[in-house]
């Protein structure tokens, strides 16, 4: 899952929501130097990754992209989810997802929390770009997709895999709505279980 998704699962604690949100940059056991809650959303970062990588229902998606993406297919179905997420984002959350979605912007800006340095530098691009807003339309995609080919090593057109997700449309809605509800109640069942440690 990308970014979207990973905020929303981490229910509706600011702290929560940050540590999730920065959880690819924490690296080993350096999340042991944030605060409980932060850590808790780092640590839940993690979680979501792995229950997602292994998924059956995902590997399904995967396969429905063109090879020629490789291994960047999984950051482009976590693209795409986050897209089903946002259109579908009524039947998950009853708040409206500007409002959500603004909320958590100006918490990230305002935090005392210290950011790693890479996002540091991301979150003018996240909150002047409106990056979520853009997992809603096509065009939007494209946008975030040629923002990532520029900061990755390898020559991969990663905006072609628009095309993809156009001619795959029904089928990966099929495989997100399958998938989430069991993300849900995962990510439900860690958060209950660390707050009872």
């Amino acid at each position: 899952m990308n970014y979207l998704a990973h905020i929303f699962l981490s229910g509706d604690e600011p702290e929560v929501q940050i540590g999730n949100f920065i959880g690819d940059a924490i690296k080993g056991k350096d999340y042991e130097n944030y605060r409980e809650q932060v850590k808790k959303g780092i640590l839940l970062h993690r979680q979501i990754d792995t229950f997602t990588d292994t998924h059956p229902v995902v590997r399904k998606s995967k396969k429905q992209l063109s090879p020629v993406f490789g291994h960047y297919s999984g950051i482009l179905i976590d693209i795409f989810y986050d897209y089903y997420l946002s259109l579908h984002w009524s039947k998950y959350s009853n708040l409206n997802l500007e409002e959500f979605t603004q909320d958590f912007y100006k918490n990230l800006m305002n935090t005392d929390i210290q950011l790693p340095e890479e996002i540091m530098q991301f979150r003018y691009s996240l909150t002047q770009n409106h990056w979520f807003k853009n997992y809603r339309s096509f065009v939007g995609l494209k946008k975030v997709l040629g923002g990532m080919e520029k900061r990755i090593k390898h020559q991969i057109p990663l905006q072609l895999g628009v095309n993809d997700l156009i001619e795959h449309h029904d089928v990966l809605d099929l495989h997100f709505r399958e998938f989430f509800p069991e993300l849900i109640d995962f990510t439900t069942q860690f958060i209950k279980n660390y707050q009872d440690e």
